[in-house]
């Protein structure tokens, strides 16, 4: 077996364009092993622990591009790099002939006079000095990037807040900012919905929701996943409710978010109570009162936040489509799956998603588990291990520690996919198909093989095994949204219409005796 390794001094890729060449560095003939990433420790430990660290590699800098390539002779090795060379290139082949490099914030903010905003994904040891540079010349900031200490994310926030600046994270994946999506998202129509989102997924299925009930967003603004923390505060939350409030386009305004710390809490919903628009607030498992009291409108799904959006929109709620669950085709499954297939298996992309999904089964069933549980006893001590009813966050750092998100490289998941569909008490494998900007290209298609690999062998066993898959995006996305719900269909997939009814139809599939 040999190893080539290439360090590529002073170079920089962030880390999801990283992750999808690794993805396709993997697929080159003859390769065994090959991880594409930048110098960080967190990288090098990755290495170190797939035998793959060498003297060279641990003297990387973080500034440094390490491309290391395993395979079984040194000819395979210096042919799957040369393959690697021309990914690169085709990477940077793809960019606009008109598109113009600035070396720094500031050069490029003096040559764009009228840019108001930058995203930016850098190295996460330099992240907050470029978020702040961006800050000082009056940019709004969208930081992809993370590794931020919670110290620096609140020292920017409280410096966007005096600048009247929306800083939009760290680790913020999602926004749709003057009608453009922003890293993660959807094509979604403009309309007069602002949402607020401190949940990545969460918010693109919000956003989704409203496009299909005939909405339309004029923001999404994204806070970032711990900006609701009890250290942080809430900061970016705030600015946003009061940008949206001051925003003549928006007339309505959803939080999203998952339960805030309780201080925080308070002081989102004093903002909701002085709000001058109304505000449907869907905080995850969250409780109903507080929202009430506040003056706010409570919705307990993504759906019932879609939907309440809308119609204080303006829209007509009898005319509705609020696609209802189907109960004959409930009863059909039921009638199915054997009294030994007690159990679902969620296996998510997105952890808003799985959330959804785990909260309406809590609601049912007490054996609840997963990566991802706010209750001890119920979160899974062998992440590698389902009990019971199990839903798994699979773009959580549980499985993502120095591999691609699952939105990007499935592999992951197919394999914990196979693994589940062997289980005789599985009756249901749930799983979510995210499409939109950065995602996976043909998200339905790599899991094909399996899906049909896996329905084959449960029915040698004379079994019934019920896959139901959520597609989520729009009639505007790409891949198109239609070509990858009929794939699942055509390869007997149960497809839900949203987040909600997927979580909910998982759990009524194996419920007994109703």
């Amino acid at each position: 077996m040999s190893t080539k390794v290439v360090i590529k001094q002073s170079t920089y890729f962030d880390s999801v364009s990283l992750m999808s060449l690794s993805t396709k560095a993997n697929q080159i003939e003859g390769v065994e092993q090959a991880v594409i990433a930048m110098g960080t420790d967190m990288n090098k430990e990755v290495l170190k622990n797939v035998g793959l660290l060498t003297p060279e590699l641990e003297a990387a800098k973080t500034s440094d591009l390490m491309i290391v390539v395993k395979a079984a002779t040194d000819e395979l090795c210096e042919s799957a790099l040369i393959a690697i060379e021309e990914l690169f290139k085709k990477k940077g082949g793809s960019k606009s002939a008109t598109e113009i490099k600035y070396s720094t914030i500031d050069s490029a903010a003096a040559s764009i006079p009228e840019a108001n905003l930058a995203v930016i994904s850098v190295n996460g040891a330099f992240a907050a000095r470029e978020a702040r540079k961006a800050l000082e010349n009056d940019l709004h900031v969208m930081l992809f990037s993370d590794n931020v200490s919670i110290e620096e994310e609140i020292a920017l926030k409280q410096f966007a807040h005096e600048k009247g600046l929306l800083m939009m994270g760290p680790d913020c994946g999602t926004a749709i900012i003057g009608n453009v999506a922003l890293c993660f998202g959807n094509a979604v129509r403009k309309g007069n919905i602002g949402i607020v989102g401190a949940s990545g997924t969460g918010s693109q299925e919000v956003s989704v929701r409203i496009h299909d009930f005939g909405g339309g967003i004029t923001q999404l603004i994204g806070t970032g996943g711990r900006d609701l923390s009890e250290q942080v505060g809430g900061i970016m939350m705030l600015d946003g409710i009061k940008a949206l409030e001051e925003d003549e386009a928006t007339k309505v305004i959803v939080l999203i978010s998952k339960p805030p710390a309780a201080s925080v809490q308070e002081k989102v919903l004093a903002q909701v109570k002085s709000c001058k628009k109304p505000v449907v607030v869907y905080f995850i498992g969250g409780e109903e009162t507080p929202v009430l009291e506040a003056g706010g409108h409570f919705a307990k799904t993504s759906k019932e936040a879609a939907i309440k959006a809308v119609v204080l929109a303006g829209a007509n709620e009898d005319e509705l489509n609020k696609r209802a669950l189907n109960w004959p085709l409930i009863e059909e499954v039921r009638a199915k799956l054997t009294p030994e297939q007690k159990y679902v298996r969620g296996l998510f992309c997105g952890g808003t998603l799985c959330d959804e999904a785990m909260y309406l089964a809590m609601d049912k069933y007490e054996d609840v588990y997963s990566n991802i549980q706010k209750k001890a006893d119920y979160k899974l001590k062998n992440i590698h291990e389902s009990k019971a009813h199990t839903f798994l966050d699979m773009g959580d750092d549980d499985f993502t520690n120095g591999k691609p998100h699952p939105m990007i490289d499935p592999s992951t998941r197919i394999a914990r996919f196979l693994e589940e569909a062997k289980d005789p008490s599985v009756g249901v494998i749930l799983m979510d198909f995210i499409l939109g900007f950065g995602s996976h290209e043909d998200p339905v298609g790599v899991m094909l093989p399996a899906i049909l690999e896996a329905k084959a062998n449960a029915a040698k066993e004379g079994r019934h095994l019920e896959i139901l898959g959520y597609v989520l995006g729009t009639d505007l996305d790409t891949p198109n949204f239609d070509e990858q719900v009929k794939k699942l269909m055509d390869a007997g997939v149960t497809i839900a219409s949203s987040s909600t009814n997927a979580g909910l139809l998982a759990r009524e599939f194996v419920a007994k005796g109703e």
